[in-house]
Parts: structure tokens; sequence; C-alpha cells
């Protein structure tokens, strides 16, 4: 039977987990400033596509691009139902980013299979999308996540391989 304990790792595996780890913490720092900076315009009655046209200049991309054009869209659509939907939906992927990130930092096999579940299930979005429109960011998200999915699928295959085999009676 699998248990929780940690699993005594190589230096260089350690490092390429707790590099999975930081990204997934970042990630979810991300949305959670994000979602902050958000509340803190909304609580000073500021216009939801005010706000979506100064996070685009922030982040300096263009109105004319394809990516503002639907972030705007979707900026003007919400309402406050839609908006507590939204804000729900960020706090558990928050909670989910922070949690992965505690258990791959700590060597958990728990989060490695949170992690590889949890990538593998973007990668059909994710190529979808690169087949849409191909980008540098695209690819490299792309990329990235088949590195993280993959090596997850690796520690989780030697982790289970190095098992005891079950005692027969």
């Amino acid at each position: 039977m699998p248990t929780l304990s940690i699993a005594p790792r190589r230096p260089a595996t350690r490092a390429a987990e707790r590099g999975v780890a930081s990204l997934e913490f970042l990630k979810g720092l991300a949305v959670l400033l994000i979602g902050a900076g958000f509340a803190t315009m909304l609580h000073r009655n500021h216009d939801l596509e005010d706000i979506a046209v100064n996070l685009l200049y922030a982040l300096h991309i263009q109105h004319h691009q394809h990516l503002s054009d639907i972030f705007l869209r979707a900026a003007d659509r919400l309402e406050d139902a839609n908006l507590l939907l939204v804000a729900i939906a960020a706090g558990v992927y928050v909670m989910l980013r922070f949690v992965e990130a505690y258990g791959l930092w700590v060597g958990r096999a728990w989060a490695e299979w949170l992690a590889l579940i949890s990538g593998a299930i973007y990668l059909p979005l994710e190529i979808v999308e690169l087949f849409r429109r191909a980008t540098p960011i695209r690819f490299g998200v792309l990329s990235i996540n088949i590195l993280i999915v993959t090596y997850m699928a690796w520690l989780r295959w030697k982790a289970h391989s190095e098992e005891p085999a079950p005692a027969r009676s």
C-alpha cells in the first residue's frame, strides 16, 4: 500500500520537483494578486471595462490584438452574479495551486499525482489553441506543460517500479 511519507530523492530530482512547486506557487500568486486588484478596483466603484483596459495597458497588450478583444468583451458581459462565480473559481484555483506547490516542495506522492492530472487536463486545450493560432507564448506554455506532465509521470512510474512486490502466502 502506498504511503504518504516522503520518499528519499536524489538532489537533482528534489531540485526539479521544487522548481515545479515554485512555478505552481507563482501561478497561484499571480491569480491571487490579479483577483485582489480587481476586488480593490470594484470596491472603489470602477467600471469593469475600465479595469480591463488598465490591466491590458499594464501588461503591454495592444488593444487591436485578439486576446485584448476577448478580454474586453468578457469584462463587458460580467455581471455581479457571474463575478461572484469567477471569484469563487479563482479562489479554488489559487488554493489548488498553493496546496500542489506545498506538496511538491515537501516531496509528497499525492502532489505528484495532482500535478500530473492537473497538467494533463490542460494539454488538449493548449494543443487546440496552438493549432488555432501558433504563437511563441502558446508554444512555450505547451512545451513547459508537456515537460512537467512527462516528469511527473516519470516520477510516479519510478516510485511504482521501486515498490516491493506484495508478499504471497
